[in-house]
């Protein structure tokens, strides 16, 4: 063989060569590229709907409307001004108050706005990443308070029409209560305090100063002028 064929032969095995591992590479960066984005996904996935449950495990021992005292409230443990500034007064006053779902809907919002790091220790226990889950919908205070009302006057009115065919009863006349007159004693030279007097008032009614009046009757008023007793007579 010439010494131009065989350095042809090298150059053909070492293209060869150079061709095969390339093959190769690719086809393990083929191989290697869905288990990667298995991986990407799995971090940026929402958190499953059981990660709720397991956190108030470990804040609560599973227990949705606890109150130890301690300063925290419901199953996934929020302090009052976090459950005001959330939302959460739209369900109950805290959150030991409002129902399951109520405090996930609410622990929600915190997570999006914090993060998992709301719940530093038992987050991680309960493997929760990504994001929560979004939370069902839930009923409101207000809402429940307009459909209650609702109710009573569909009540009210649908007793209103039945009772319209009705014959009415005949009204019955409230005895008149005699008009309202100055309490005095039997003698005509006194009057009797009743509740709601004032020595100014009882003054003014019989034509004289509180003064005089106070002056005349200090034996019996004593030593507070604005302090009259129902029942004491007073002399006018």
């Amino acid at each position: 063989m010439s010494e131009c064929a065989d350095t042809t032969r090298e150059t053909a095995a070492k293209n060869g060569s150079r061709k095969g591992r390339t093959t190769a590479a690719l086809a393990g960066a083929a191989l290697l590229a869905p288990l990667g984005l298995l991986a990407a996904t799995g971090n940026a996935a929402a958190a499953d709907n059981g990660v709720w449950d397991r956190i108030a495990q470990c804040e609560s021992g599973g227990n949705w409307h606890i109150n130890t005292g301690n300063g925290y409230y419901g199953g996934l443990q929020f302090s009052a001004s976090t459950w005001r500034a959330y939302g959460g007064t739209a369900y109950a006053s805290t959150a030991d108050q409002a129902s399951r779902e109520a405090q996930i809907a609410v622990a929600t919002k915190v997570q999006h706005a914090q993060g998992w790091n709301a719940w530093p220790v038992c987050s991680a226990r309960a493997g929760a990443t990504g994001s929560a889950p979004e939370s069902a919908s839930v009923t409101t205070r207000s809402t429940t308070e307009s459909a209650t009302k609702s109710s009573k006057s569909s009540g009210s009115s649908s007793s209103s029409t039945s009772s319209a065919g009705r014959k009415s009863a005949p009204a019955v006349k409230a005895p008149q209560r005699p008009a309202d007159r100055t309490a005095r004693t039997s003698s005509g030279d006194g009057y009797t305090v009743r509740e709601g007097d004032t020595l100014s008032g009882i003054a003014e009614r019989h034509g004289t100063s509180w003064q005089r009046l106070y002056a005349a009757n200090k034996a019996v008023i004593g030593d507070d002028p604005n302090l009259i007793m129902p029942g004491q007579r007073l002399a006018l």
